[in-house]
């Protein structure tokens, strides 16, 4: 039994929508893996970071104050000012390389890219279908 011309028109456009939305579903997950991954990653720098930060913090409060007492009797304000100099350069310096590392794009690379490589692949086949229709 052969379908007439609207019953396949039907037909392929059903098969359409059935693959648009196979397509869609695989990058949806695709896109919710990776947002998985980035907030599991997240998680983890920040309880490092904030563990090496209160680290850090302790040393360089007992650095400071130890700076501070071998030159109390003869460069106390001298040792205060540099130890202060010191610190806030390096914070400073930190801070220029968070900023850095911030403007970095990371946020759904993959998915970004197999979306931009589907639609590269709709382009060309678009344009198939254009050369064969004249």
């Amino acid at each position: 039994m052969s379908l007439g011309p609207t019953q396949r028109v039907f037909s392929a456009a059903k098969r359409l929508v059935r693959s648009l939305v196979a397509n869609s579903e695989t990058r949806l997950r695709l896109a919710v893996l990776e947002l998985e991954e980035e907030r599991a990653r997240l998680v983890t720098l920040f309880l490092l970071t904030g563990a090496s930060l209160l680290l850090l913090l302790l040393g360089v409060i007992t650095l400071t104050a130890l700076v501070i007492v071998v030159f109390w009797d003869s460069y106390r304000l001298l040792a205060i000012g540099v130890s202060a100099g010191v610190l806030i350069a390096a914070s400073l310096l930190l801070a220029a390389i968070a900023i850095r590392q911030a403007k970095r794009h990371t946020f759904l690379k993959e998915t970004l890219k197999q979306l931009a490589a589907d639609r590269a692949l709709l382009e060309v086949k678009g344009d198939e279908a254009n050369q064969q229709e004249r």
